[in-house]
């Protein structure tokens, strides 16, 4: 039988109110629990200003940034500059050396939630790429009183144009009160949820999630067929993110902007960026 995913264990995000440009950041990931979420090493919820991330450095992990409200000014030291906007993402692979700057534009307030992928061991000093994906590009399946909008991976078919180095599958689920899809995921990815909108009953046992909630799934690490994932709204717009990845199990050390495998590789990365490795500044 199909294995069916199930809600392991939820927890409702909390805030802290930040000083000014910044102004509240929440963890849906905490950093400190990585090992559940493997490959996933943290997401964090921000509100803020133009002036809370300008130039700086990253090494030895990925990103994937979501935009729920806002505009965010994306500019990197190899020339890109891009404006993303509500439900647009980017991805970045920091590898050997990403230096960018992340601002709201103008007065706007951007409200985003970025994850932290890890990269595997022998990827760590891959080159620094970055792709933008708007939403209108990430194509979408309807069903009765809904959509799911694939952003990575191959769901029912359908393929996302996010193309991560640690394959990923992000899906937006947009539904309406009633409605109920089921999706298809590897067994063997481990996969978070969170709750954006409304309030939702994850798989065949309907635990309930509201608005500000995240929540594990169940996985078989070893499965290697697909499993199932049941999602049903109880509200009139609810809207829920799904993250699903294959764990890495290796060691990190998360430390400031870098992600490596030692403390002796943490610091010779601070050592290159004063060094003038990681190139000019993004401005």
């Amino acid at each position: 039988m199909t294995f069916q995913r199930e809600l392991k264990e939820k927890w409702r995000v909390e805030y802290t109110e930040m000083g000014f440009p910044a102004v509240q950041k929440g963890w849906v990931l905490p950093v400190e629990r990585w090992r559940d979420f493997d490959p996933f090493i943290l997401m964090a919820e921000d509100w803020f200003k133009k002036g809370t991330f300008p130039d700086h450095p990253h090494r030895g992990f990925q990103t994937v940034t979501y935009v729920v409200d806002g505009r965010l000014e994306h500019i990197d030291n190899a020339g890109g500059r891009e404006i993303l906007e509500p439900g647009d993402v980017q991805y970045m692979n920091a590898g050997w050396s990403a230096r960018h700057a992340e601002d709201g534009v103008e007065d706007d307030i951007a409200h985003t939630l970025q994850l932290w992928l890890n990269l595997p061991k022998d990827q760590k000093q891959s080159g620094t790429l970055y792709q933008n994906v708007y939403q209108e590009d990430a194509p979408v399946i309807s069903f009765g009183g809904g959509s799911v909008k694939v952003f990575s991976g191959n769901i029912a078919g359908v393929t996302g144009p996010l193309d991560s180095i640690v394959p990923i599958t992000l899906t937006e689920w947009t539904m309406g009160e009633g409605a109920s899809y089921t999706m298809s995921l590897p067994e063997n990815h481990n996969a978070f949820v969170y709750v954006l909108a409304g309030e939702a009953e994850i798989g065949v046992e309907r635990q309930k999630m509201s608005k500000h909630e995240a929540g594990l799934l169940t996985f078989r690490e070893n499965g290697g067929e697909d499993s199932t994932l049941t999602i049903r709204s109880k509200k009139r717009r609810t809207k829920v993110l799904v993250y699903s990845g294959k764990p890495i199990r290796e060691e990190i050390v998360p430390h400031g902007p870098f992600v490596m495998n030692s403390m002796e590789e943490i610091t010779q990365a601070f050592e290159d960026f004063r060094n003038g490795k990681f190139g000019p500044p993004a401005v």
